[in-house]
């Protein structure tokens, strides 16, 4: 437990069978839940998580977890009340952040998994935190939502489980990933798999390829924020002499040390496994066509929310969620969230996010 208003643990859930077939045995996960659940879980508010975010949404520091994402919008009186809302955030499959991935030991060889381990899918990271629920004891939950990967899970979670969810919540995230995104997240991958230590995924216990994996980071930043954001920053300032190689536009030192800090929190192996789980999401998949996977969520509220200089996924893929989910026969409710920042907009803008909230809250009831 961290503090009184955060309890942070960890659940074994047993075999995980994927979509691909293959099985990940006794699968583990860490969880960290916000307020109490109802008898009936009719209260309870499933948060997903992004890329290289955790399961601490809030609260009081945790060592080795990065967290308070969501603080803004996290306790009493906010747009997540715990007072009357459980908040509950499982860590992603692959995530560095305790639970299991390729940094894990693979019981079948007593070495860690590296690029063994199974290849995942949304689908299969909300498989895994639906398990993980059940093992907590919650049944239903009033809501699902995520922003980005984590948007990506909580459709997949509403999808496969629409027997035990009443809403759902898609925040800059699209239905399936379109070839301009698969192509980001490619580049990234090749900077971390070139460099020379990252040996093929074997470099436990060793750092790895920290060179690669703060250079995908760099690129990942850029995709994050938007010309606007970095224009209205730093336009062209620069440390330094310009004439001399030492010299660094603003903007430059930015991505570096953004790449740096990911280095020392982050898994290059868990970067290149989760980026490919989002180069797969397709609702789609196995399920028909778009209209077909669609159905799922009909009579569920459905929120998305876009942000309006978002490069990675564009408002308008967002607002497809919202139309396929409106034809379905969903309560579709699209916002939008105006901002210079990015993607990372969902991150940022909580004054936008907290009232996007309240008011879709208010309006199904939770």
């Amino acid at each position: 437990m961290a503090d009184d208003f955060e309890k942070i643990g960890s659940v074994r859930t047993g075999d995980l069978e994927l979509v691909s077939g293959k099985i990940i045995p006794d699968v583990g996960q860490a969880y960290a839940m916000y307020g109490e659940p109802s008898g009936g879980g009719d209260n309870v508010i499933l948060v997903c998580h992004s890329l290289t975010s955790s399961h601490h949404l809030g609260g009081a520091d945790v060592p080795g977890l990065p967290g308070g994402w969501m603080e803004p919008l996290l306790g009493p009186g906010r747009a997540l009340d715990t007072n009357r809302l459980c908040v509950v955030c499982v860590n992603n499959l692959c995530s560095p952040y305790g639970s299991t991935g390729p940094m894990n030991v693979n019981p079948e060889t007593g070495a860690p998994w590296g690029m063994k381990f199974p290849v995942i899918t949304p689908r299969d990271v909300a498989r895994a935190q639906h398990a993980a629920l059940e093992a907590l004891g919650i049944k239903r939950v009033a809501m699902v939502m995520g922003g980005s990967f984590g948007g990506m899970i909580s459709l997949e979670y509403a999808m496969e489980f629409a027997d035990s969810v009443k809403c759902c919540g898609v925040i800059a995230a699209p239905a399936r990933l379109y070839p301009q995104a698969i192509a980001y997240n490619e580049v990234q991958r090749q900077a971390i798999t070139s460099d020379p230590d990252w040996n093929g995924g074997d470099y436990y216990p060793g750092q790895g390829p920290a060179k690669g994996l703060a250079t995908a980071r760099m690129l990942a930043m850029i995709t994050y924020r938007s010309e606007q954001n970095f224009s209205g920053r730093w336009m062209r300032g620069m440390s330094g002499d310009a004439h001399e190689w030492g010299a660094k536009f603003k903007v430059e030192e930015y991505l570096a040390h953004h790449g740096s800090a990911l280095v020392a929190r982050f898994d290059a192996n868990c970067y290149i496994y989760t980026t490919r789980a989002m180069d797969l999401h397709d609702v789609s998949s196995g399920r028909g066509d778009l209209e077909d996977a669609f159905k799922r969520l009909s009579g569920k509220g459905v929120l998305t929310v876009g942000i309006s200089s978002d490069i990675l996924f564009p408002s308008w893929q967002v607002m497809e969620t919202a139309r396929w989910a409106g034809k379905a026969g969903a309560r579709s409710n699209y916002e939008e969230i105006e901002s210079d920042n990015g993607h990372d907009a969902f991150l940022i803008d909580f004054d936008q996010m907290d009232e996007i909230l309240r008011f879709f809250f208010r309006k199904e009831n939770i």
